[in-house]
This record gives structure tokens, C-alpha cells and sequence, in this order.
């Protein structure tokens, strides 16, 4: 088979990051756009990203992109594909997509018209007039752009957010995606202490372990591909042995807080589930007695926001309360705290350094990052 093109779609403002993780593996034509990344490689690339991405959402198998400014056009495009390639007798094929500024703008028309064009193509190729589709799932994918449909295949099935080690939490969890990107920005690789005062369930401060062992965070989860007919299976275990080879061994001093004792319990539990449970230490604490010991280190956090745990005033006094705390920490640990709240700055009490716009789910946030 010749080279395949990925697309890697991410949460807005991590499309660098996606894009230096990709570079690393080696995939080529790598490049970067508004909430995605686009990269090519062979078939061995396809279980490689999926196992070892951190901050990208899924990798989906692109396979063809068109004009589509009628359903006639749409149709042709989808009957062009040769699906029989990817997509077995018995396979089952649904199909979702989105529509946007395009004269196509009903989604559940769009995905009628892929779905029975996939299938006479389908049939064609295997001389069926009903396809069973009660064998292995090859999630069709479409994007309808200005006009422009790209059509792909599904090779992760639950996002890469989903590691495999968060199977319960708390309210308003953090995307484990922009977990792992906010512990890359701090510039942790497991030299320095590295503290979270407001751990929830614990998300920050595993992908930091899983950073700091440089463990792949795909390797404890499956993926979709691995069921896929044409995909030999023996790329997945050769993906899986790559990633557990490039592992460091080492201790670590990676903290993590909370005032609810249920938090705390609920992230233990996790970095067990994780296999980072002998390098993170969990502990109830209250940000009000938070102390930092050493000459570096890094603070990589995300208090509660007001619009989703706290009420608004209730998570103004916490900033207050961080940034009297943050007066005490040694002037080279560098600190970073997401949040949603606008005016997050003047109730800390220092001006950030730098910002980042990111999302968190669909909640727009900014990364502040300071720096005594």
C-alpha cells in the first residue's frame, strides 16, 4: 500500500504541540493547521500514533477530499473511494460528519448520502445487494468545509483523551490531552519537584509521571485499528514494544493536593490504574498551607473555575488565598494555572508572564504562566 495520510485533530492552541509530537515519530509532510494536524507515513505510522500521541484527540485515516456542492457531487466523491480496500463484506461502516459554511449544511441529509454511497460501492466490489454489517466497525468520518468534503476512517474509536486509567472522577474533569500539554509548556521532564495544590482527580499530576517515565499513554487502551482485517496486527505489538523500550526508569517527585478527601482517593485510584502509583504522592491538603521546598521546580494546576464546581466568589477567594500562597514560593519555580476566569489576574495579584488561549472540553480558558 502506498503512503497514507493521517489527520490528527486537537483541541484549539495544541496544534504545535501535535505537531512536535508527530516530527518525533518520524511521520513525514507533517503539517500544522487550525485544530489539526495533517502527516503522512506508512502503515506502521497508523498504530504508532495512536499509541503514543499525548495531547492529540485521534488519528484518523484520510482517504479522500473533494468538491461537494451538491448531493449528486457528494455521492460521486463517496462512490470513487475505493472502500473495499479498508472495509470487509461483514464490516459494519456508520457514518457521522459535520457540515459548516457549505452549501451542504444537513448533516443527517450528508450522512444518508455516504453511507448508501459507501454501500453501492460496497456491494459492487463483493456481489451483495444487502451488506450484513454485523462484522468488525470501520467508523466512517466526513467533513464538509466551504464546499469541501473530506472523507476519512476512525482508526482510535474513544478519543486519545480517553487513556484507559480515569475510569470514575470528579466533577469537571480535566481533558487528559490538555493535561499533558500544560505539563510539556511548564518544561517538566523529570529533573525537578513538580506539585499540583489543586490535583481533583489527579490528571495532571499522572500525565506528568507518564512524561517524566516517558511511558506511551495509548498502551494501557485499545483502539479500533486493531481489528481492521488489511492492518497487520503485528504493527500494534511492535508500536507497543517501541514505546515500552524508549521507557526511563527512575524516581520522581511529583505531589499532588486536594481539600476533598474524595478527590483524593478518586486520583490514587487512578494512578494505579495508570501504573504510576510508586511516582506520584496524593495527599488531602489545603491550598492555604501549601509550601514549595527546593530552588526549582514546577506548579502546574487548574483550581476550580466558578462556572462549573464553585460559586463565582467562592473561587475568587481561592485566588486570592494561591496568590498570597504563590508570594511564597522560591523566585525560579515556574507556576502555570488554567482557568476560565477573566479577571483571574487581578484577584491572584500579579500579572502572568505569559498566556495561552486553550479549551478545556468546550470551555474556553487561558494558561497563565509566572515566574518569581
Amino acid at each position: 500500500m502506498s503512503k497514507l495520510t493521517f489527520a490528527i485533530p486537537c483541541l484549539f492552541g495544541l496544534e504545535g504541540l501535535v505537531g512536535d509530537e508527530v516530527r518525533r515519530l518520524g511521520l513525514e509532510q507533517v503539517q500544522v493547521e487550525n485544530g489539526r494536524v495533517l502527516c503522512q507515513g506508512t502503515e506502521s505510522g497508523l498504530p504508532r500514533l495512536n499509541v503514543n500521541l499525548r495531547c492529540g484527540e485521534r488519528v484518523l485515516l484520510q482517504l479522500a477530499s473533494f468538491p461537494a456542492r451538491s448531493f449528486e457531487a457528494l455521492f460521486q466523491g463517496t462512490a470513487a473511494v475505493h472502500w473495499e480496500d479498508f472495509i470487509p463484506k461483514d464490516g459494519q461502516f456508520p457514518v457521522k460528519g459535520y457540515a459548516l459554511d457549505s452549501l451542504l449544511h444537513s448533516v443527517p441529509d450528508c450522512q444518508k448520502i455516504v453511507k448508501k454511497a459507501a454501500a453501492e460501492r460496497l456491494g459492487r466490489a463483493y456481489g451483495m445487494e444487502r451488506l450484513p454489517e454485523n462484522g468488525v466497525k470501520y467508523q466512517i468520518q466526513f467533513a464538509i468545509m466551504k464546499d469541501q468534503c473530506t472523507l476519512y476512517l476512525d482508526t482510535s474509536g474513544p478519543g486519545l483523551h480517553k487513556r484507559g486509567y480515569r475510569a470514575v472522577g470528579v466533577e469537571a474533569p480535566l481533558r487528559e490531552t490538555l493535561a499533558a500539554a500544560m505539563v510539556i509548556l511548564s518544561r517538566y521532564r523529570g529533573k525537578d519537584p513538580f506539585r499540583d495544590p489543586f490535583c481533583g482527580s489527579g490528571t495532571i499530576a499522572i500525565e506528568a509521571a507518564l512524561i517524566a517515565k516517558n511511558r506511551a499513554p495509548g498502551l494501557e487502551r485499545s483502539f479500533d485499528a486493531q481489528k481492521w482485517r488489511w492492518l497487520d496486527s503485528k504493527l500494534w505489538l511492535d508500536a507497543a514494544g517501541e514505546a515500552m523500550d524508549s521507557e526511563f526508569d527512575g524516581a520522581y517527585d511529583i505531589w499532588g493536593g486536594d481539600i476533598d478527601p474524595k478527590a483524593v482517593r478518586i486520583a490514587r485510584e487512578n494512578a494505579v490504574k495508570a501504573g504510576v502509583e510508586d511516582l506520584v504522592r496524593f495527599e488531602q491538603a489545603d491550598v492555604k498551607k501549601f509550601r514549595c521546598q527546593g530552588e526549582y521546580g514546577q506548579i502546574v494546576t487548574n483550581p476550580p473555575y466558578g462556572e462549573r464546581l464553585l460559586e463565582k466568589e467562592d473561587a475568587e477567594g481561592l485566588y486570592r488565598v494561591f496568590g498570597e500562597v504563590y508570594r511564597q514560593v522560591p523566585q525560579k519555580w515556574r507556576v502555570l494555572v488554567l482557568t476560565s476566569h477573566p479577571e483571574f489576574e487581578s484577584f491572584f495579584g500579579r500579572r502572568a508572564e505569559k498566556k495561552r488561549k486553550l479549551y478545556n472540553g468546550m470551555i474556553k480558558c487561558e494558561l497563565f504562566q509566572f515566574s518569581r
